[in-house]
């Protein structure tokens, strides 16, 4: 198998975003795949569940709850390659690189994630508002 090849048979085995498009309110983004799929999730869903090191440490046990984002929201959404967007938060958080396949994960466990999040934040006693 040539190099062009194995990288048409890659591309084919993920779903590559045709629109991300970031909502007026700036709670919401929107991603259009071509595979005819969207999904849309909260700025802060997103901010709290930042990819970045500073929200997931650099292992397990390094996690950091992220409270008080109920109204945070999206300024910018930066392209990071082909691969993945870089979000900026009006908190001025902008170090998580979400990449296509991390933004489906998140779409695909939003109800657990989310139950887990607003466990954590009752068990710290911690607020989604300020």
């Amino acid at each position: 198998m040539t190099l062009r090849n194995k990288r048409e048979v890659l591309m084919k085995t993920y779903i590559w975003p045709v629109e991300i498009r970031l909502q007026k309110d700036r709670q919401h983004l929107l991603i259009e795949f071509d595979d005819n799929t969207s999904i849309k999730l909260s700025a802060e869903y997103l901010r709290t569940h930042s990819p970045s090191a500073e929200v997931q440490g650099h292992a397990a046990d390094q996690k950091k709850l992220v409270s008080g984002k109920a109204d945070v929201k999206i300024l910018e959404v930066l392209p990071q390659g082909n691969y993945a967007v870089r979000l900026v938060f009006d908190d001025m958080h902008n170090t998580g690189i979400y990449s296509w396949t991390y933004l489906q994960e998140l779409a695909i466990n939003f109800a657990a994630n989310w139950q887990v999040y607003i466990e954590e934040l009752a068990s710290a006693g911690a607020s989604r508002e300020h």
